[in-house]
């Protein structure tokens, strides 16, 4: 494994959503139409959809920015509030934790 710089401005926002019961594949599709949009934003760095082994209801959204500011601009905007007005109508529950990269391990090739 090789150890990444840890001084990055990098952001990983952990969103855990619970979702009504019956609607987990609209949810998943409508959470992809939006993915590809936020993919768009120049300081979106991923993001990953990943779903509880024990509780087929609540999701976690992964996403890594390029830094917070960036991330908070672009979560007050227009284009987001739409997005997720789309996605609670789904939410039964939910959370939000903004964290910053400390340390990251990579695969060595």
């Amino acid at each position: 494994m090789t150890a990444v710089d840890s001084t990055t401005g990098i952001v990983r926002v952990l969103l855990r959503m619970e979702v009504r019961p019956g609607t987990e594949a609209e949810f998943e599709r409508t959470w992809l139409e939006i993915g590809h949009r936020i993919a768009e934003q120049p300081a979106n760095l991923g993001q990953q959809l990943v779903r509880s082994t024990t509780d087929a209801h609540v999701y976690f959204v992964v996403t890594d920015w390029a830094d917070e500011t960036s991330f908070r601009t672009f979560e007050l905007s227009a284009p987001h509030q739409e997005n997720r007005a789309a996605l609670n109508r789904f939410r039964v529950a939910g959370e939000m934790t903004v964290t910053r990269l400390v340390h990251r391990l990579e695969v060595a090739s």
